[in-house]
């Protein structure tokens, strides 16, 4: 399904769940208000959040909700983006449960800051991926779509096989030969395959630059541990957007001294 279309099936969900409108009077309030039978998304919630005018909600007001959990200021808006600022809204709404827009902004505005430029659409995407789309463990504020937040039934526990965890724990640094090998050679691929997928103006100079031990030594120290062995790996190739960006604006500057 096409990002679009994807969008648009998200709209028309949130309509359908606010047409399960039905009016009851609050006495405690003396109010007349609004109470709903959702299955899609947390109604109440939305109302409150975005302050929606219940009385007439429409299609088009739907799709301007769905626009701003995704990101965008307006419905418009998100129909006249570019393709990586799309992949970066669906992702950014299909993990809302981990990161809200707000908290995005804040993150994205803080590392532009840091890095001293703005990053592009198809930049963005890449931060994401690696620091939070393909990464467990993170948690917004909320969630407004009611079927990521149901439970799995009794039932489904029971026939669903029991994932299996990893109990190898990192205790001491510096990391043993052999979780030393290992770790280097995630760290170089994780690295390549980023710095390839920017496409840097000057990634021999990047790659000069690159020095995987001392880079694991940052991700990984000693008030972390003991630490999963595996979650450690994850960290590695998580936050190692974050290394290259700091790479690549010094290899701008050296770039710039050679010229």
């Amino acid at each position: 399904m096409k990002t679009i279309e994807y969008f648009k099936l998200q709209a028309k969900n949130l309509h359908k769940d606010f047409k399960t409108q039905k009016p009851y009077f609050d006495s405690s309030l003396g109010d007349n208000l609004f109470e709903y039978s959702p299955k899609f998304f947390d109604v109440d919630a939305l109302v409150t959040d975005f302050e929606i005018h219940e009385n007439h909600f429409t299609l088009m007001n739907a799709q301007h909700i769905i626009a701003r959990l995704g990101g965008f200021e307006k419905w418009t808006v998100l129909l006249k983006a570019n393709p990586e600022a799309l992949e970066l809204s669906k992702l950014l709404f299909d993990n809302m449960h981990k990161i809200s827009i707000e908290e995005w902004d804040m993150y994205i505005s803080g590392e532009q800051d840091e890095k001293g430029f703005l990053f592009d659409d198809e930049f963005k995407l890449d931060i994401f991926k690696a620091v939070f789309a393909d990464v467990d463990g993170h948690q917004s504020g909320y969630d407004y779509r009611l079927a990521k937040r149901d439970k799995p039934s009794i039932e489904n526990q029971k026939i669903k096989p029991m994932e299996k965890k990893s109990t190898i724990k990192i205790t001491t640094l510096p990391l043993g030969e052999k979780d030393h090998k290992e770790f280097i050679e995630v760290a170089d691929r994780k690295f390549e395959h980023t710095l390839q997928s920017i496409e840097h103006a000057h990634p021999e100079l990047v790659r000069k630059l690159w020095n995987p031990e001392q880079y694991i030594e940052e991700v990984i120290k000693a008030d972390m541990l003991p630490i999963d062995r595996d979650y450690a790996l994850s960290l590695v190739e998580a936050f190692i957007i974050n290394n290259i960006i700091d790479l690549a604006t010094e290899a701008d500057k050296e770039s710039i001294t050679i010229n």
